[in-house]
Parts: C-alpha cells; sequence; structure tokens
C-alpha cells in the first residue's frame, strides 16, 4: 500500500512486469506521478526561455553544424518513438516509449541548461573567487593542497577524471533501470527535480560567477590540467565583450563555477537510486568519488560545492512537496 510522504526520496510504485498485458500505469504508480505534461512544459519553457536569452546576448547555434543536426536527430528519434508508443501494446514497447520519454526530456534539460550559461555570463560583471575563498578558509579547506596532492600522482589523475565524467554515466544507469522495472513515478520525480536544481543553478550564477581556484589561487606553471581547464577565465570574459558570436554544441565548456552543478547532480543521483537495492550502493560509490574528484577536476572551491549540495537540498524538497500533494489528491480522487 502506498503511503504519502514527503521524504525528498523517490517512492518506488507498483507495477507489474510478469504479464503481457501492458496497462497504462499500476495503481500504485499513479501515487506521486509526476505528469508527464508537466515536465513537456518546464522542457518547452525552458527552450523559449533560452532562445530568449540568445537573442539578448547576440549569441546563435548554427542549425547546420555537425553536433547539431546529430543532437537535434537524436532527441526528434526520442520524442517521435515516446509519441508513436504512447499506448504500448507489449513489454517491449512499454520500455522503449519510457526511456524515450525519460532521455529525450533529461536531453533537453542538460542541452538547455549547459547553453543557457553563455547568454548568462554575457551578463556578468566581475569575479567573487576572493569571497569563495574566503568561505574556504572559514571551513579549513586548502585547495592548492588538494590540487598538489593529485598533480603528484598519476592514479589520482586518471581515477579523478573517469570519476567526474560519472556525471553522464550515472543518469543513464537510473533512467535505464526505471525504464527497464517500470518505476514511473521515481523516474519523472527524478527529471523534475533535475531540472529545479538547473533553474536554480541558473538563476544563482549571475551572482557569483568566478575564475575559479586554479586561475585565481595558482601561479607560475601548471604541472596538471584538470578536466575542466581554464574556461572560466578565458571564455567569460570573451563573452562579456561579445567576441563570441556562436555557440559550438559540440564542444559545450562548464561556466558556472558556483554553485556546483556536478555537487547538485551527484547528490540529485544518490537520492534517486537509494530506494532500490540494486542500484544503491554502486550508485552511491560512483557518486562519492565525483564528489571526491569535482574540487580539482572541476576547478571548484568547496564553497561552490556547498552551494551545489543546497541546491540539490532544495530541488528534492520542492519535488518531494509536489509529489506529496500528488498523491493526496489521488487519494482524495
Amino acid at each position: 500500500m502506498y503511503l504519502p510522504t514527503r521524504s525528498p526520496f523517490p517512492i518506488p510504485p507498483v507495477t507489474d512486469r510478469n504479464t503481457d498485458a501492458i496497462r497504462a500505469d499500476a495503481p500504485g504508480a499513479l501515487h506521486g506521478l509526476v505528469p508527464g505534461r508537466w515536465l513537456a512544459s518546464a522542457a518547452l519553457l525552458s527552450l523559449i526561455a533560452l532562445i530568449a536569452l540568445m537573442v539578448w546576448a547576440n549569441l546563435k547555434v548554427d542549425p547546420f553544424a555537425r553536433s547539431t543536426l546529430l543532437l537535434g536527430t537524436v532527441t526528434g528519434l526520442l520524442a517521435a518513438a515516446s509519441y508513436v508508443l504512447r499506448n504500448p501494446a507489449t513489454r517491449a514497447q512499454l520500455i522503449v516509449r519510457d526511456a524515450s520519454e525519460y532521455f529525450g526530456l533529461f536531453t533537453i534539460i542538460v542541452l538547455t541548461g549547459a547553453i543557457a550559461t553563455y547568454p548568462l555570463s554575457a551578463g556578468t560583471k566581475g569575479f567573487v573567487d576572493p569571497s569563495l575563498e574566503r568561505i574556504d578558509a572559514l571551513f579549513r579547506f586548502n585547495w592548492i593542497a588538494w590540487y598538489d596532492l593529485v598533480a603528484a600522482h598519476r592514479s589520482l589523475q586518471l581515477i579523478g577524471t573517469a570519476a567526474y565524467q560519472s556525471i553522464y554515466l550515472s543518469p543513464a544507469i537510473l533512467l535505464g533501470y526505471f525504464a527497464w522495472t517500470g518505476h514511473r513515478a521515481a523516474a519523472r520525480g527524478f527529471i523534475a527535480a533535475f531540472w529545479v536544481a538547473a533553474v536554480l543553478s541558473l538563476l544563482l550564477f549571475p551572482f557569483l560567477p568566478a575564475e575559479g581556484p586554479l586561475a585565481f589561487l595558482w601561479h607560475g606553471p601548471i604541472p596538471y590540467m584538470p578536466e575542466s581547464a581554464l574556461w572560466e577565465m578565458s571564455l567569460i570574459p570573451e563573452l562579456r565583450h561579445h567576441a563570441m558570436s556562436h555557440v559550438d554544441l559540440g564542444a559545450l565548456r562548464g561556466l558556472v563555477s558556483a554553485p556546483s552543478f556536478h555537487t547538485a547532480s551527484a547528490i540529485l543521483y544518490i537520492a534517486a537510486a537509494w530506494p532500490f537495492r540494486r542500484l544503491r550502493w554502486p550508485l552511491l560509490a560512483m557518486n562519492l568519488a565525483m564528489l571526491l574528484s569535482t574540487p580539482v577536476e572541476g576547478t571548484h572551491y568547496l564553497a561552490d560545492m556547498i552551494a551545489g549540495a543546497l541546491v540539490a537540498v532544495a530541488a528534492l524538497g520542492i519535488i518531494a512537496e509536489v509529489r506529496y500533494r500528488l498523491a493526496i489528491t489521488v487519494r482524495a480522487v
């Protein structure tokens, strides 16, 4: 029996995968299920807001670039599959429909968020690195010592790079598992929380532009170039001076120092995986490793990571409240 809860962790729905008679959703799946039209509307609003920002900043995306065509084709195919299979007749069709929906929505959210950092960067002024460094000092976090440790050990560099890049692997595992096992409410709750976290991060970013600790704290030759390199220091001034006119979707760079979206993502991934025993410990280990790699590979202050964690907790809380109210509404019907 479903019990409404305000917990930020998604509640696994009741599903029936032992029959080929496919229903729209098992009864329990309707409890706390974020409506698909809400997520579609959120994705559409994100695209509209992105277009407005790009026009304001006088930035363009080449529609005929190879990366644009590839991403557009993949997203279009996912949307088409989700629509064509909206009334699945077999388990295989249900899995494909759900996977197409989840991956399509997630791709749109990730792309619109990443692209939006470019026009938002164009409207920023100055850098807040001194303030972020002071916050780190309050917590006695020594970024230079952390960087020195990694720079001196090739093994830590390789492990850190792999862990940092796992930000793309965790959602693939989660969404694939949710589609395979029929946990639709959990999938939509995760996607909704990810969207809210992305929106909150983008709203905060213009007030917290930073070069990053590698650019601000390190002086002299760089013995090891992390995964995030020095893109904030080079690209943000270029965008401010309108020296860049096109955004290459095949070479999107991370421009947000605070809040750290790798940190926010790690917490969202752990929260989404926690109710499922098969996912809990592997994704916990994977994302703890990503968090440990974030200061160096993401060139982030500890303050960035604290801000990212707060964003994730806020997003989880908001979606938990939404799902709670949806559950209460279903029970009252």
